[in-house]
């Protein structure tokens, strides 16, 4: 890029960043909230066992196939793609050129469907070998039973591309509310005749909610049916989207192994993970993917006219927005760990022992949460210039530092030296990514990066420093054990935390952190 390209008109590049982050942040708060309503139900109706593993790791499938054929496609493709359409006077070839890749994936999808139905013993060994043959059968009825949901992903996946490049994101920051929400529906609904099936239809009913959802959001447009090889756009999708097809098999290869080395460690920790996982995915979708998400049609709006100011300032205010947004999310869930994790799950099936093992595991992913949520803008940089090897590149190697911990960790360390494992990945990923932004687009001085990055740390540790005084208080008053302390626990020093990080970043004038927070109380009053 060039610095002496006429900018685009910047006023309110702020403010617009951080409106669209906190539409997508609402949806992703209300994702969140049915995700551990999700949660809580399947750890009540069916705890931590062998049947829940068996649940996770089939239920990976579909995911694993999304990311691999339409997810990471969305962000590294679709979206700077489709955002080239947007023109009023090539509106139509848009639609067109939507209309082609919605045909594609259905037909590819669909395909697919039909192979894992027929290939169900062999996928569920594969991923599963260390559960037992009884575990086996019951994985593979849950691998075909969740196998449509694939063809569903997909649609939705496109839909989203496409909204999100005409940058109306209500619809689509809500979608996977309506996934979590035909979990909740059709687990206790049906568990009493399906038991552990029950999961699997919740999945494919949350995955046609997910894709009817954003439906509305096509008005005006005209899609129809077609299989237009030839089309630019395909072909440029395509060519961006290919480097990341290896970064993503890479992944997938990656998960393929954790659940592997999972379902050997014991029949349990593939449900104690992935339940971790799911208290971590809250922080991290609610800022990393929504800050991500909201500044990537602008940074690729930037690039395409080589306005290089306007870049730099998105790309900074985006990074500013996630630092000061997540550290202190990483060090609050470090603090809280046990408590949320007992006040979320410790009911029906589950037990506490589940709830020390999902801690220790949840600790172990929160080592590497803030490198995770920094990597996202880091790699949406590259995405909006159509530079898609690079991040891909880095993938791979970051995988290659996962399987060096994983496979020397997992012995000794257990679960703990799978999720620590998981952390070494990202932390790799985002330094190698830092040095190659740093020569890419020069210094990065000037951004403000650095000094927010502070900021939250002393904040942070003030919090912190709060939280744990609150806590001592509540268990000599309260206990420590129980619904009513954990919720006082939870609440109570959470309450105190937010404040305490609130009045500090107040003092030390983090300017994101006002603005994310006005934004998403004007949208909570609207």
């Amino acid at each position: 890029m060039s610095e002496s390209s006429p900018p685009l008109q910047q006023t309110g590049v702020g403010p617009e960043l951080a409106r669209s982050a906190g539409i997508i942040a609402l949806g992703n708060i209300g994702s969140r909230v049915l995700g551990l309503i999700r949660e809580m139900v399947i750890a009540d109706l069916f705890g931590a066992g062998g049947s829940v593993s068996a649940f996770r790791l089939a239920s990976r499938i579909p995911t694993m196939t999304y990311d691999l054929l339409v997810g990471g496609m969305l962000s590294a493709a679709l979206v700077p793609v489709f955002s080239e359409y947007l023109a009023k006077e090539r509106r139509d070839e848009l639609w067109r050129a939507a209309s082609v890749v919605f045909s594609l994936v259905a037909v590819l999808l669909g395909s697919i469907v039909l192979l894992l139905e027929v290939a169900a013993p062999i996928v569920a060994r594969l991923q599963g070998a260390g559960l037992g043959d009884g575990l086996l059968l019951v994985m593979t009825h849950l691998v075909r039973l969740v196998g449509p949901a694939i063809l569903f992903f997909g649609l939705s996946g496109v839909t989203t591309g496409l909204l999100y490049s005409l940058k109306r994101f209500m619809l689509p920051a809500f979608a996977a509310a309506a996934y979590n929400l035909g979990l909740i529906v059709a687990a206790p609904l049906l568990a009493g005749r399906m038991d552990i099936y029950s999961l699997g239809v919740g999945a494919v009913l949350g995955a046609v909610l997910q894709f009817l959802i954003q439906l509305p959001g096509l008005r005006g447009g005209s899609l129809r049916f077609s299989l237009n090889f030839s089309h630019p756009a395909l072909r440029q999708i395509l060519r961006l989207y290919l480097p990341v097809a290896l970064g993503v098999a890479i992944a997938n290869a990656q998960v393929a192994v954790d659940g592997r080395l999972a379902s050997h460690a014991g029949k349990n920790v593939a449900a104690w993970m992935d339940f971790a996982t799911r208290i971590i995915q809250f922080p991290h979708g609610l800022v990393a993917v929504a800050v991500s998400f909201a500044a990537l049609p602008s940074l690729a709006r930037f690039s395409a006219v080589n306005d290089v100011t306007g870049f730099r300032r998105t790309f900074g205010r985006g990074m500013r927005t996630v630092v000061v947004l997540i550290v202190p999310a990483a060090v609050g869930l470090w603090v809280l760990a046990k408590p949320v994790i007992a006040l979320a799950f410790e009911h029906g099936d589950f037990t506490a022992r589940d709830t020390i093992w999902v801690s220790l595991a949840l600790r172990g992913y929160l080592t590497g949460l803030v490198f995770a949520a920094v990597d996202w803008p880091l790699n949406y940089a590259f995405y909006a210039r159509q530079d898609t090897l690079t991040p891909a590149l880095v993938g791979v190697i970051s995988v290659g530092v996962y399987l060096a911990v994983a496979l020397s960790w997992v012995g000794p360390f257990g679960i703990l030296g799978l999720a620590l494992a998981d952390s070494a990945k990202h932390f790799s990923h985002v330094l190698v990514m830092l040095i190659l932004t740093w020569r890419r687009m020069g210094s990065l001085r000037g951004l403000g990066v650095g000094q927010a990055l502070f900021k939250a740390a002393v904040a942070s540790t003030l919090m912190a420093f709060a939280v744990l005084i609150v806590v001592g208080w509540i268990e000599r008053v309260a206990g420590s054990e129980g619904t009513g302390a954990w919720l006082a626990i939870v609440v109570g020093a959470g309450s105190v935390g937010l404040v305490v990080y609130l009045l500090a970043g107040w003092v030390l004038q983090m300017e994101e952190l006002g603005q994310f927070f006005q934004v998403l109380r004007r949208r909570l009053a609207s």
